[in-house]
């Protein structure tokens, strides 16, 4: 297995694209990723495109090849393949095109990301996302995604005593990253008491403990490490990228607190990079809701079961600690387009590792991590990323 470099990043605005169609997010993004690496698109010898539900919200399915078609590379006859894995479709994109320039199957390749969430109803997309639980036990009795993670959230609180103030402080955290990303669906600032007296959702979720749904597209092209510097002077090092699965259903599994994907799928990152987690500076994490990001930094090992509450109320993970969390804003306030968002957090890493993030800038980032999940965690895909000096 060759070592693999992401060579180039592109991203579009999130938020409500009323006026840009499907595939003029995934072309925009996909030409800025291109650019970026200093690649023409003859280089390229296939697309990984994670995309989640289409044929649903904008009716077209076939859409690796409508990209293709619609950027003028249709003659060109490249692979075009699209990888559906609910909220983790863009992280098991990456995952399939890591593997293919790995394996030598590829030189350079693109691996995209993008969703239309809102040219339909918010009640018809709500109703296309809950279809990324088990329906046969959840969905079909009127269980939403909030109201799962709701009682993820209830059972944290029964077990460990994390409060809604804690809660609350993941969407602050949040806003104020959310300020400094141009690309974010929302650029405004939350205190405390806003996130607290805001309306329920499913309790103890409130509106603005829970990520918006978005439009937009990212991307990202790969190629081999040992080629990387004839295209770029920052060659980031994809140094692991795992995905593990879990049951559908929150009621088969075996701890209700614990993603047991996101617990496996870590393990295994860490020893394929040979990482510590002291190594790692700055992570995009699922943030989907305020509880899927405490979860996700006990599962990933960062902090000990049941005192990610406390930990992030007190801003270990906004600068007070050594590990900074969702710089980009996360899904929360950088915006939430269903297949974009895995491709979206290597996009804001690489910016990180390069050292070209701006006002957001987290000092000293050299590895980063990913993760990102399907459903309520049926699967998780963790990546790791350093920079090549």
């Amino acid at each position: 297995m060759r070592d693999v470099a992401i060579l180039g990043v592109g991203q579009t605005r999130f938020g409500e694209l009323w006026d840009r169609s499907f595939r003029e997010i995934g072309i925009e993004a996909g030409f800025e990723a291109l650019v970026n690496a200093k690649l023409s698109s003859s280089d390229l010898g296939a697309l990984f495109l994670g995309n989640m539900a289409s044929g649903s919200l904008v009716s077209q399915e076939h859409i690796a090849p409508l990209i293709l078609d619609y950027s003028g590379l249709a003659g060109r006859h490249l692979a075009a393949v699209r990888v559906e894995a609910g909220g983790a479709s863009g992280a098991v994109a990456l995952h399939q095109g890591w593997l293919a320039v790995a394996s030598g199957a590829y030189d350079f390749v693109v691996v995209g990301g993008a969703e239309k969430l809102t040219d339909v109803s918010d009640t018809e997309a709500n109703r296309v996302t809950d279809g990324t639980t088990d329906h046969e036990w959840e969905a079909v009795f009127g269980a939403t995604l909030p109201a799962l993670w709701a009682m993820i959230a209830r059972r944290h609180a029964h077990d460990f005593g994390t409060t809604r103030e804690e809660l609350a402080s993941v969407a602050v955290h949040a806003h104020a990253m959310g300020s400094k990303n141009p690309n974010a669906h929302y650029r405004n600032r939350l205190s405390l008491e806003a996130v607290l007296e805001a309306p329920p959702v499913a309790e103890p979720l409130g509106v603005f403990n829970c990520a918006p749904l978005s439009d937009g597209a990212a991307a990202v092209v790969l190629g081999p490490l040992e080629r990387a510097r004839k295209f770029t002077d920052t060659p980031i090092k994809i140094s692991a990228s795992q995905v593990a699965c879990d049951t559908m259903a929150l009621q088969h599994r075996r701890e209700l607190t614990t993603l047991d994907s996101t617990m496996v799928a870590a393990r295994r990152a860490f020893v394929q990079a040979r990482k510590e987690r002291h190594d790692v500076t700055v992570a995009e994490i699922h943030d989907a809701y305020s509880i899927s990001a405490l979860v996700a930094l006990e599962d990933l090992g960062f902090v000990a079961k049941g005192a990610s509450g406390r930990a992030f109320a007190a801003g270990e993970f906004s600068g007070k600690g050594k590990l900074f969390v969702n710089p980009s804003g996360g899904l929360k306030a950088q915006g939430r387009p269903f297949g974009a968002v895995g491709v979206a957090q290597a996009v804001e890493l690489v910016r990180q590792l390069r050292g070209e993030a701006g006002e957001r800038q987290v000092s000293g980032a050299e590895v980063g991590l990913a993760q990102d999940v399907g459903g309520t965690g049926a699967t998780s895909v963790v990546h790791l990323f350093e920079r090549v000096n």
